[in-house]
């Protein structure tokens, strides 16, 4: 079987392309190795599998590609979150996800690929305390690992400032026009090493908004909570919708947590396009 090995090396502590290449191979696959940033000289091998190691914002290019060439894509999660393995009950461990990745026969579900402008994403997408906490974060992930978002998350409750947001779904209509802690658009809705939005589904063609409305700050506890059970959505003061495409508009310059990359969004829409792509799983 054909791989291309597409990592991200400066993913969680480091990831080493030469020993995941060793271990495919090990397995029995062809294997050309390729850096993230060189992700469309892949095509080149036509390979039958796409190989990804990195975290969720490599697993998001890789599926962009696995949905444009039909190559099934596997993953071996690398990151400090891994959201999207966790979400999909892939194996965390590197002799695991190595041994499934390079099995011919191995099962494979289909998911809809979510954009974020032309960007595209797995799993989510916030702004308000979602950035101020990955932020937080950040200088705690090498030493502390999943557990940083966390301390990321409380600190950002302690400290963050609610911003204004409106939202319109595909047909126009306003589904929320207020100030708000956080909005969330939700492909997998797993973000945050293991917070998540439990209605939302790959599979259905459709995003999930959950937007946290600006109540009071000791209401945030609750708010985490729900966030960390994946049941916000049912939380009062907290609105859900649900449509195939989001557009949000929120103060200029404002940034966005995108499968863990932070950055501005300009357009700020969301949508699913119906471009499918394959994962292979146990």
């Amino acid at each position: 079987m054909r791989v291309a090995l597409i990592a991200n090396r400066a993913s969680g502590t480091g990831t080493d392309a030469e020993d995941i290449a060793a271990r495919l191979r090990a397995g029995g696959a062809e294997v050309t190795p390729f850096d993230l940033g060189d992700v469309a000289s892949a095509t080149r091998v036509d390979p039958e599998r796409l190989v990804v190691a990195g975290g969720d914002g490599s697993v998001g290019i890789v599926a962009e590609l696995a949905s444009r060439t039909g190559a099934p894509m596997a993953v071996v999660p690398t990151g400090t979150a891994n959201d999207f393995a966790r979400e999909l009950d892939l194996p965390s461990d590197l002799d695991g996800a190595c041994a499934l990745a390079a099995r011919p026969d191995a099962r494979t579900v289909t998911l809809q690929l979510a954009r974020a402008g032309e960007r595209p994403f797995v799993n989510a997408a916030a702004c308000g305390l979602s950035v101020v906490a990955a932020r937080r974060a950040k200088p705690l992930k090498p030493k502390l690992g999943a557990l940083a978002y966390a301390l990321g998350a409380l600190r950002a409750g302690l400290t963050g400032r609610p911003i204004a947001v409106r939202v319109e779904d595909a047909s126009g209509r306003t589904v929320f026009d207020g100030r708000a802690w956080q909005a969330i658009v939700g492909a997998t809705g797993a973000f945050g090493g293991g917070s998540g939005i439990e209605e939302a589904d790959p599979r259905d063609r459709l995003l999930d908004l959950v937007v946290v409305t600006a109540r009071s700050r000791i209401a945030l506890v609750r708010r985490a909570f729900g966030l960390r059970t994946g049941r916000i959505a049912r939380q009062p003061g907290v609105v859900h919708a649900r449509s195939t495409e989001l557009r949000v508009l929120a103060p200029p310059g404002t940034r966005w947590n995108v499968d863990g990359e932070i950055g501005e969004l300009n357009p700020s829409l969301f949508a699913n396009r119906g471009e499918d792509y394959a994962v292979v799983v146990p």
